[in-house]
């Protein structure tokens, strides 16, 4: 069974060099060879980096000629920022839940 897009953006998202890939992205296309630049890898590494991301749907590669683009796909990150929301409120509620409890705490004094 293939992994669903979540966990595939997810697992994209968990190498440090995908991660700079795409902050690199996220100020407009550029190609491989600048992708590349920042990185002690060769191109092909930096290849692998690109097809774990475009098979995640994060990035997209085009082609103008000679010139190659890459470019972020925002999408995905969406589906993550939308997934984890579900459970910074969860938290947010259970924390304010606690911040009131502990407000009581403190208005009704120390019990002895």
């Amino acid at each position: 069974m293939p992994p669903d897009r979540l966990s595939q953006t997810l697992t994209a998202l968990a190498d440090p060099t995908r991660r700079a890939i795409l902050a690199r992205l996220s100020l407009g296309e550029t190609t491989v060879t600048e992708l590349a630049e920042p990185f002690a890898m060769s191109l092909p590494a930096v290849s692998k980096h690109l097809k774990v991301l475009e098979k995640a749907g994060l990035i997209s590669r085009g082609r103008e000629a000679q010139w190659r683009p890459c470019k972020l796909e925002p999408e995905p990150l969406k589906e993550v920022d939308a997934w984890i929301g579900e459970y910074r409120k969860m938290w947010e509620a259970r924390f304010d839940r606690l911040d009131a409890y502990l407000k009581t705490l403190k208005h009704d004094g120390p019990t002895n």
